[in-house]
Protein backbone atom coordinates (compact mmCIF):
# COMPACT_ATOMS: atom_id res chain seq x y z
CA UNK A 1 0.00 0.00 0.00
CA UNK A 2 1.51 3.84 -1.16
CA UNK A 3 1.92 6.15 1.75
CA UNK A 4 0.14 9.32 1.58
CA UNK A 5 2.12 12.35 1.74
CA UNK A 6 0.94 15.54 3.22
CA UNK A 7 0.81 18.73 1.37
CA UNK A 8 3.29 21.03 2.65
CA UNK A 9 1.18 23.93 4.52
CA UNK A 10 2.16 27.23 3.96
CA UNK A 11 2.79 29.71 6.75
CA UNK A 12 1.21 33.08 6.08
CA UNK A 13 2.94 35.26 7.76
CA UNK A 14 2.33 39.74 8.12
CA UNK A 15 4.82 41.96 7.76
CA UNK A 16 4.58 46.06 7.02
CA UNK A 17 7.01 48.87 5.82
CA UNK A 18 7.45 52.27 5.35
CA UNK A 19 8.74 54.47 2.70
CA UNK A 20 10.24 56.86 4.60
CA UNK A 21 10.62 59.99 2.12
CA UNK A 22 10.80 63.82 2.09
CA UNK A 23 11.19 66.67 -0.19
CA UNK A 24 14.66 68.33 -0.93
CA UNK A 25 15.31 71.44 -3.59
CA UNK A 26 11.54 70.54 -4.67
CA UNK A 27 12.48 67.11 -5.65
CA UNK A 28 10.87 64.11 -4.04
CA UNK A 29 12.88 61.28 -2.63
CA UNK A 30 13.02 58.20 -0.63
CA UNK A 31 15.30 56.77 2.01
CA UNK A 32 16.26 52.92 1.78
CA UNK A 33 18.11 50.35 3.59
CA UNK A 34 19.97 47.33 2.70
CA UNK A 35 19.15 44.50 3.60
CA UNK A 36 21.92 42.94 6.49
CA UNK A 37 22.60 39.68 4.74
CA UNK A 38 23.10 40.41 1.19
CA UNK A 39 23.24 44.13 0.90
CA UNK A 40 20.26 44.59 -1.49
CA UNK A 41 18.68 47.85 -1.26
CA UNK A 42 14.76 47.45 0.83
CA UNK A 43 12.47 49.58 2.73
CA UNK A 44 12.57 49.21 6.65
CA UNK A 45 10.21 46.60 6.82
CA UNK A 46 9.74 43.50 9.53
CA UNK A 47 7.04 41.64 11.29
CA UNK A 48 3.98 42.93 12.74
CA UNK A 49 4.46 43.17 16.17
CA UNK A 50 1.98 41.81 18.81
CA UNK A 51 -0.71 44.86 19.90
CA UNK A 52 0.83 47.28 17.63
CA UNK A 53 -0.78 48.56 14.20
CA UNK A 54 0.77 47.50 10.95
CA UNK A 55 1.82 51.12 10.37
CA UNK A 56 3.23 51.52 14.25
CA UNK A 57 5.12 48.26 13.57
CA UNK A 58 6.72 50.15 10.42
CA UNK A 59 7.12 53.26 11.88
CA UNK A 60 8.98 51.07 14.77
CA UNK A 61 11.10 49.31 11.93
CA UNK A 62 11.88 52.84 10.17
CA UNK A 63 13.71 54.08 13.51
CA UNK A 64 14.90 50.80 14.07
CA UNK A 65 16.63 50.06 10.33
CA UNK A 66 17.29 53.64 8.81
CA UNK A 67 17.32 56.02 12.20
CA UNK A 68 14.28 58.51 11.03
CA UNK A 69 10.77 59.13 12.60
CA UNK A 70 7.60 60.70 10.77
CA UNK A 71 4.32 61.80 10.74
CA UNK A 72 1.37 60.04 12.46
CA UNK A 73 -0.48 60.74 9.29
CA UNK A 74 0.02 57.58 6.74
CA UNK A 75 -1.45 56.90 4.03
CA UNK A 76 -1.30 52.85 2.85
CA UNK A 77 0.36 52.44 -1.15
CA UNK A 78 -0.27 48.94 -1.73
CA UNK A 79 0.85 45.51 -0.56
CA UNK A 80 3.32 42.87 -2.29
CA UNK A 81 3.54 38.84 -1.46
CA UNK A 82 6.83 37.14 -1.26
CA UNK A 83 7.62 33.14 -1.04
CA UNK A 84 10.27 32.19 1.46
CA UNK A 85 11.72 29.16 2.93
CA UNK A 86 7.82 27.81 2.48
CA UNK A 87 6.25 30.87 3.42
CA UNK A 88 3.94 33.38 2.20
CA UNK A 89 5.42 37.06 3.08
CA UNK A 90 2.21 39.50 2.82
CA UNK A 91 4.33 42.96 3.09
CA UNK A 92 1.87 46.10 3.79
CA UNK A 93 3.58 48.94 2.77
CA UNK A 94 2.81 53.08 4.19
CA UNK A 95 4.17 56.01 3.55
CA UNK A 96 5.69 58.16 5.96
CA UNK A 97 7.08 61.54 5.77
CA UNK A 98 10.27 61.54 7.60
CA UNK A 99 10.36 64.83 10.03
CA UNK A 100 13.51 63.70 12.16
CA UNK A 101 17.08 61.88 10.82
CA UNK A 102 19.03 60.58 14.01
CA UNK A 103 22.88 60.09 13.33
CA UNK A 104 22.75 57.02 15.81
CA UNK A 105 19.85 54.43 16.01
CA UNK A 106 19.74 50.77 16.75
CA UNK A 107 20.92 49.32 13.52
CA UNK A 108 23.76 51.97 12.02
CA UNK A 109 26.38 49.45 12.47
CA UNK A 110 24.35 46.64 10.02
CA UNK A 111 22.93 48.94 7.41
CA UNK A 112 23.49 51.40 5.29
CA UNK A 113 21.15 54.24 4.74
CA UNK A 114 21.03 56.27 1.46
CA UNK A 115 18.46 58.67 -0.18
CA UNK A 116 17.86 58.11 -3.77
CA UNK A 117 15.25 59.82 -6.24
CA UNK A 118 11.77 58.34 -6.74
CA UNK A 119 13.13 56.72 -10.32
CA UNK A 120 16.47 55.42 -8.84
CA UNK A 121 14.62 54.25 -5.72
CA UNK A 122 12.56 52.24 -8.11
CA UNK A 123 15.41 51.06 -9.90
CA UNK A 124 17.29 49.56 -6.98
CA UNK A 125 14.75 47.29 -5.33
CA UNK A 126 14.65 43.50 -6.98
CA UNK A 127 10.72 43.36 -5.87
CA UNK A 128 8.53 44.48 -9.18
CA UNK A 129 5.72 44.97 -6.66
CA UNK A 130 7.88 47.13 -4.33
CA UNK A 131 9.10 49.31 -7.72
CA UNK A 132 5.62 49.78 -8.36
CA UNK A 133 4.63 51.43 -5.02
CA UNK A 134 7.27 53.70 -4.98
CA UNK A 135 6.39 54.98 -8.25
CA UNK A 136 2.79 55.45 -7.31
CA UNK A 137 4.26 57.45 -4.31
CA UNK A 138 5.94 59.75 -6.46
CA UNK A 139 2.73 60.12 -8.71
CA UNK A 140 0.20 60.66 -5.68
CA UNK A 141 2.62 63.51 -4.06
CA UNK A 142 3.11 64.93 -7.75
CA UNK A 143 -0.60 65.15 -7.40
CA UNK A 144 -0.90 66.63 -4.13
CA UNK A 145 2.06 69.50 -3.98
Amino acid sequence: MKRKIAPKKRIHFDQSGVIPYRKKSDRLEVLLVTSIRRKKWIIPKGFIEYNMSPFQSAKKEAFEEAGVKGSNSTKILGNYTVKKNGSELLTKIYSMKVTRIFKNYPEKNLRKRKWFSIYDAAKKVEIDELATIIRRLGRKRRKTN
